[in-house]
């Protein structure tokens, strides 16, 4: 037994040194390390921290696609590399190193119309029907709520409100119930509706108002010259009643000119007023709609603007407190840069909302707009000659101030891989 204590006391000892090894700093520091690293040609050095004044970053041969000064790594050339981590000159671990161009991206600024069509159509209140001693609702009685997407009735597809009236009349006419389809979040339901007559209206009725499609104005984000694809917006589209995300089938953005701006104040958010272009046709379709903005791709080329060449996209971490810009329009089409504060950045490492919050500086937009309006969503965000992101919302309290987000989020959510892309363009 005695014999055995050794063994056991060296068993217990490992299991301890096994889990105290990652809370270990120098072990938790080398483990931190990344066995790949993708820089970017214009961006600022990067410091992989050494493990201690004894480790040294170094390159095994010489080379032009990065330098190397006191730890840090300078993106020079686009290629591919690596650099080992030594101490007291033995190598402890390998990086490889990537060095490719910077995504770039064409800013927008442009006033654009927007026009969503729904999944079905959209449920967006109730009213009463019947005769004078029994007025009810009968899509409310069977569980539909305000928010929910009717799909389909009878198992015929629903796209507008168009598509109810013959079959609530034929329903009514027959004295039959209507198999209803519906959604609510990413629920399906199924009921049976019996269509109720109206004295008022002299028709079969099913108690409920409804909407199939949207329409209001923003600004364009960014172009994308690679894959056509655009942002726009910076956040999504809600139904003004329901105040519910739209779920669209379809949509499309047009060409809009600014008529007027009804100044912002204190707890009055204002807003730009504007006329749609459609006889110049579509700028291109609207394929989501999500808490970033919407997206889809231009069929024809915008507008040019002030900063109407393609510039790099900035990643969350090199975003700045201290002056920035950005684009947008007061008054017809005109873009124009005015200029804006960043006070603060949140460096997210996953996609989110509210990213940095900035303050209108610019005299003349203050004077035009009283700061942030409706309508400003999705005006470019531009630091350093990089596009950093998109203002989205105001504060109500403060007009001159909102919130803005994060660019990269916007070319995620488009499907924008500025990577592998910019790879196969190359």
């Amino acid at each position: 037994m005695k014999k055995q204590r050794p063994k056991y006391i060296m068993g217990i000892a490992i299991i301890v040194f096994v889990l105290m090894f990652p809370f270990i700093p120098t072990i938790n520091n080398f483990l931190a390390i990344p066995t790949h690293l993708t820089l970017y040609t214009s961006e600022e050095p990067v410091v992989i921290n050494p493990l201690s004044e004894r480790v040294k970053i170094v390159a095994e041969e010489e080379q032009d696609i990065i330098a190397l000064k006191d730890n840090e790594i300078f993106p020079v050339n686009f290629g591919e590399t690596e650099v080992t981590y030594k101490y007291n000159n033995i190598p402890l671990k390998k990086v490889n190193v990537n060095v490719d161009e910077s995504y770039q991206v064409i800013p927008g600024g442009q006033s654009i119309g927007v026009n969503l069509q729904t999944l079905g159509v959209l449920v967006v209140g109730y009213h009463k029907v019947g005769d004078e001693d029994n007025l009810k609702s009968p899509g409310q009685d069977i569980g539909i709520e305000i928010g929910d997407s009717i799909l389909a009735m009878n198992d015929h597809e629903i796209k507008s409100i168009e598509d109810i009236a013959p079959i609530v009349e034929e329903a009514g006419n027959n004295n039959e119930a209507i198999n209803v389809k519906f959604k609510r979040d990413n629920k399906l339901f199924e009921e049976k509706l019996h269509p109720k007559f109206d004295q008022k209206t002299d028709g079969y009725r099913l108690g409920l108002y409804i909407r199939d499609s949207a329409a209001g104005i923003g600004t364009m984000t960014f172009y994308d010259p690679l894959t056509h694809k655009y942002g726009a917006l910076g956040h999504v589209i809600s139904d003004m009643d329901t105040r519910e995300p739209i779920e669209i089938d379809s949509g499309t953005i047009v060409r809009s000119t600014i008529t007027s701006i009804q100044k912002g104040d204190n707890g009055i958010p204002g807003e730009k007023r504007a006329s749609f272009n459609k006889k110049e046709g579509l700028l291109g379709n609207i394929t989501k709609n999500s808490s970033f903005g919407v997206f889809g791709e231009l069929e024809e080329a915008l507008q040019d603007g002030p900063l109407s060449n393609p510039l790099p996209v900035a990643k969350p971490n090199e975003v700045k407190e201290g002056p920035a810009k950005i684009l947008t329009v007061i008054d017809g089409e005109k873009i124009e840069a005015f200029d804006v504060e960043i006070i603060n950045a949140v460096e997210q490492r996953n996609p989110a909302t509210k990213g940095m919050v900035l303050s209108i500086t610019d005299e003349r937009l203050l004077k035009e707009t009283g700061g942030i309006v409706q309508g400003m969503s999705g005006s470019p965000i531009i630091q350093n000659d990089k596009l950093i992101g998109a203002v989205t919302h105001v504060f109500v309290n403060d007009p001159t101030s909102g919130y803005g987000i994060h660019i990269e989020w916007m070319l995620d959510e488009a499907g924008i891989d500025h990577v592998n892309t910019l790879n196969k363009a190359s």
